[in-house]
């Protein structure tokens, strides 16, 4: 047996003892204090893959907790950078993830890539041997989604995808409102995504040194390097990503879903209808028809049918904000990063919501925080708040709207067959071509 593994298996088996209790109490997780004490050869190792904005992000909270030892990206400035802000230049530096995967001292990895990379890297790690935090949206297509579920079952890896609205307060109290029943049984819920932006045309030019532009666009097509198709932007590109129906849909779709509990395997959405859908370039079957403006749809309104005839609306843009509005038939709860109010919140100063209201919404567990959650369930190996069954689920939604846009009508869909019903065109859109040597299945 390798030392080092032993001596982190003895650190996990150590902190089961310690437990959570107190974690909401003290404000802060065992890790904070045990981790900088710990001799390097007991704790968790972990290497960061994509580190820009929200993969240093990522990275840096993982960190707090274990230690940072080796780190990708195909920018080399960004290499640079994280390395020297989270791992004073000890972390060993890549432009190439398979170098990350392929070490065996590496216990988890945190991806934090662009969308259209997530999926071939995480079910690479995973069948490697480690666990997996990824950042949201997880999935370029609804095949993605059926590829991550079938080897997170395979090889029985810990996997955490990036939705933090699942570990914040206030959804949490909307979600235990609803499932208490205080606003009655939900008529209609409106997600408020926001639009994605309009721009182009977009100058054509080299790529800059440091950044490798072919390993970038991966399993997408080959393109001449347009800066704002990289780095943050790519999300305005459907070649990427699916916009702002993937980029904020996998946050508060995800949560009405969870709300209306419709995220298990046979639930979700039935039907889908664009009642608006305008792109910032004209489609031709459902594909741009120029290569220098941006592509996902700025202006949308999709209405989504559950079970029971339940209504969900997602919109770029509501009376409410960027939010959550549920209506019930005995109220109306409204739920955002930033507020919480209705009527039935309210009341919970005079009837506060029962003891252990919260906590079942969190899956038993009291760590009411992401990050640690995931740390949690590595250590007892069961599946974190953000797992990938109903993240898959809740991005089928997403996915199922953005095909239903670019098409411009209904579609049907069977989610015990994971099928769209009768529409053989549509159907071919779970998945997409991907480049030779780049496909997601590894």
């Amino acid at each position: 047996m390798n030392i080092n593994a032993s001596n982190r298996r003895t650190f996990i088996n150590r902190f089961a003892k310690i437990g959570t209790t107190g974690i909401i109490a003290s404000g802060h997780f065992p890790y904070f204090a045990d981790a900088s004490r710990e001799a390097p050869s007991e704790r968790l190792r972990f290497g960061a893959i994509g580190v820009g904005g929200r993969g240093a992000g990522i990275a840096n909270h993982a960190r707090r907790l274990s230690e940072l030892v080796a780190i990708c990206d195909l920018d080399t400035q960004r290499i640079n950078r994280v390395n020297q802000s989270l791992a004073q230049g000890k972390a060993q530096g890549y432009q190439d993830y398979r170098k990350i995967i392929d070490r065996k001292d590496i216990d988890f990895v945190t991806i934090g890539t662009t969308d259209h990379w997530h999926t071939r890297i995480a079910i690479q790690a995973m069948q490697a041997g480690k666990d997996v935090y990824c950042e949201k949206p997880l999935t370029l297509t609804i095949e993605e989604g059926k590829q991550i579920c079938k080897v997170t079952k395979e090889t029985g890896r810990i996997f955490q995808v990036g939705t933090q609205q699942r570990s914040a307060d206030r959804f949490l109290t909307a979600i235990a409102i609803i499932r208490e029943g205080r606003i009655g049984k939900i008529k209609k819920i409106t997600c408020n995504i926001g639009s994605s932006p309009r721009g182009g045309p977009f100058e054509k030019s080299t790529p800059p040194s440091h950044l490798d532009w072919n390993m970038w666009l991966g399993q997408a097509p080959v393109v001449d390097y347009i800066k704002e198709r990289c780095h943050y932007q790519y999300r305005w590109w459907y070649e990427y990503s699916g916009g702002k129906m993937t980029d904020w849909g996998a946050h508060h779709v995800d949560i009405a879903q969870w709300a209306l509990d419709q995220n298990g395997v046979g639930q979700g959405v039935q039907s889908l209808l664009p009642l608006v859908g305008e792109h910032p370039i004209p489609l031709k079957s459902g594909m741009p028809t120029k290569d220098n403006y941006y592509n996902t749809s700025h202006n949308f309104h999709i209405k989504c049918i559950f079970a029971g005839k339940t209504e969900m609306h997602i919109v770029s843009k509501s009376e409410q904000g960027n939010g959550i509005f549920f209506e019930g038939a005995n109220g109306d709860l409204f739920v955002s990063r930033g507020k919480l109010s209705g009527s039935a919140v309210n009341e919970l100063e005079e009837n506060p919501l029962t003891s252990n209201a919260i906590k079942a919404v969190y899956k038993g567990k009291t760590n009411y925080n992401h990050m640690e959650n995931f740390f949690a369930c590595m250590k007892d190996r069961t599946d974190p708040i953000s797992d990938v069954y109903t993240h898959h689920n809740a991005m089928t939604t997403c996915h199922l709207a953005n095909i239903s846009i670019r098409l411009g009508r209904k579609i049907n869909w069977n989610s015990r067959t994971e099928e769209i019903v009768d529409d053989s065109e549509a159907n071919q859109w779970q998945s997409r071509e991907q480049r030779k040597g780049f496909e997601t299945s590894g």
